[in-house]
């Protein structure tokens, strides 16, 4: 295949920028279609690609939210041989983003990762898939043998599915050694990952975002968003809406603009879940005023993480929601530590007797005790993440726990989804300015 230099084309105006030619039927976008809708893969020099990826200010879209660019030039020029791996795992339950991209337009995931696989010197890309993602698996198995001569190596893993396996150590470990575990011991995956190698480990709409730049060029990239936040994201929106899905959204859209792309609310809302469950829970009446952007969400305590939204109705119960989700992230833990392997399970039973209405008159303080002693103590990050969910539910919802506590609770279930991209099933997909 021939290539283009970069930057050189006009870039489309607007959105859908990720979604652009994405199928109405579900189809996964052909090697030629994808041709024709973006273009030959464009031809540029690691500094030039990273110097690009600096000026778009792209950041990561894993739920880390680290500038890409650091990344890239930390292993830029290493003189080790290293290695790419696409994180496909995407084992939070609310999020499709990354089952979108890669089920339906995977050869603009496969550029991201080809152009910043040259720009580190990396010689394999490995895309990693979970168990769960059939559809995914079929459509990189199906892409990667129809692609032109690459400069790399293109290879896919599947692995298990569960929700700490899809941090950035924790796929290293599964793909060195078979064990799907995070930790926190050095060295780091950018130091010594993938059989000792030098490893990249990057989010998929990351990748296909810097496949877009490379194309298009960092003033573009900007043309959407903010100063401080420039360009679109992805957003998998459920819960109570019309249309639940993953939507293309510019950075700085109002929350009620984003749950209008989504079909606007079904029901009055009493909260939002922002960031999936590692997230926070905020009163819709706060949530309202806030715009898709770090500072704003920062100022509530939220981030957007994986780019997750759980719109939850007037009718639900939030305590007896969060308990679910408590006790599904307490059975996920890796047992490699006290804090997670017990002190989890202990805060998800204390919750759940809240919500049940047959908790003692401390309860609540005990569990906000337990979460602070948990806190920072663990293995990884997951209990962190955990206890962070749970004190925002407390916090946003603990105006019920007398009305629990006298057991007159009678909201129905909703269910969130509590198995690995859940959120989903048919995908629509919409892209709103």
């Amino acid at each position: 295949m021939s290539a283009t230099a970069m930057g050189a084309a006009p870039g489309p105006s607007g959105l859908p920028r990720l979604l652009a030619g994405l199928d109405p039927r579900g189809a996964t976008m052909t090697h030629a279609d994808h041709v024709r809708v973006h273009g030959e893969l464009p031809r540029s020099s690691p500094r030039q690609l990273i110097e690009a990826v600096e000026m778009s200010g792209l950041r990561g879209r894993g739920g880390a939210d680290f500038p890409t660019a650091v990344k890239l030039r930390s292993m830029a020029g290493g003189g080790r041989r290293a290695t790419l791996i696409v994180n496909g795992s995407e084992t939070e339950p609310a999020s499709a983003k990354d089952r979108l991209l890669l089920t339906r337009l995977p050869h603009l995931v496969l550029d991201g990762a080809v152009l910043a696989a040259s720009a580190v010197g990396a010689g394999t890309v490995i895309v990693k898939l979970g168990e769960h993602s059939r559809e995914a698996v079929r459509a990189i198995e199906g892409a990667i043998p129809v692609r032109p001569a690459e400069p790399v190596d293109l290879h896919l893993a599947v692995g298990p599915d569960g929700y700490v396996t899809g941090e950035e150590t924790a796929v290293v470990q599964y793909l060195n050694r078979g064990v799907a575990k995070p930790t926190f011991v050095p060295p780091l995956p950018f130091q010594r990952g993938y059989r000792g190698h030098p490893t990249l480990v990057q989010n998929p709409e990351t990748l296909a975002q810097l496949a877009l730049i490379a194309r298009y060029g960092a003033r573009w990239f900007r043309e959407l968003g903010s100063e401080a936040d420039p360009g679109s994201a992805l957003v998998t929106i459920s819960g109570a809406v019309s249309a639940p899905g993953v939507y293309e959204l510019a950075f700085g859209t109002s929350m009620t603009d984003l749950l209008a792309a989504a079909g606007g609310a079904s029901e009055p809302l009493q909260a939002l879940l922002v960031g999936g469950y590692f997230g926070t829970w905020v009163q819709a009446s706060r949530a309202f005023a806030l715009r898709l952007s770090r500072e704003e969400l920062r100022s509530v305590g939220c981030a957007l993480g994986s780019g997750v939204l759980i719109a939850l109705g007037e009718r639900a119960c939030g305590l007896h929601e969060s308990a679910t989700v408590i006790e599904y992230l307490a059975s996920q833990s890796a047992g490699q530590c006290g804090p997670c392997a017990y002190g989890l399970p202990a805060i998800a039973e204390s919750v759940r007797a809240l919500a049940d209405g047959v908790a003692h008159e401390r309860e609540r303080e005990r569990v906000l005790r337990w979460c602070a002693q948990v806190r920072g103590r663990g293995a990884c990050h997951h209990p962190d993440g955990a206890v962070r969910f749970v004190e925002s539910a407390l916090s946003v919802f603990g105006a019920e726990l007398e009305w629990h506590r006298r057991q007159r609770c009678t909201a129905p279930p909703v269910g969130l989804p509590l198995a690995p991209g859940g959120a989903a099933g048919p995908l629509p997909a919409a892209a709103r300015r």
